[in-house]
């Protein structure tokens, strides 16, 4: 008997959320993936350059606004 299998991608990147809040961004990103850790920090923050699969970055800017394009890493 044959199986079938579905593919399901998983997004790698939230283009559509430029210019949205941080907060609304976070919740709609763990809400379509919530194996996901998404959190907002400020434009320009230091970070780790470690690869995480599990963490998405959600740059705000002082209006709380993301300003670039959430992405796994």
């Amino acid at each position: 008997m044959a199986s079938s299998t579905t593919t399901v991608e998983k997004k790698l990147s939230w283009p559509e959320l430029v210019g949205t809040k941080g907060e609304e961004a976070v919740a709609a990103i763990m809400k379509e993936n919530p194996s996901l850790k998404a959190h907002t920090l400020p434009e320009g923050s230091f970070v780790t350059f470690d690869l995480r699969h599990d963490r998405v970055r959600v740059y705000t800017n002082e209006q709380g606004v993301v300003t670039s394009a959430p992405k796994i890493g």
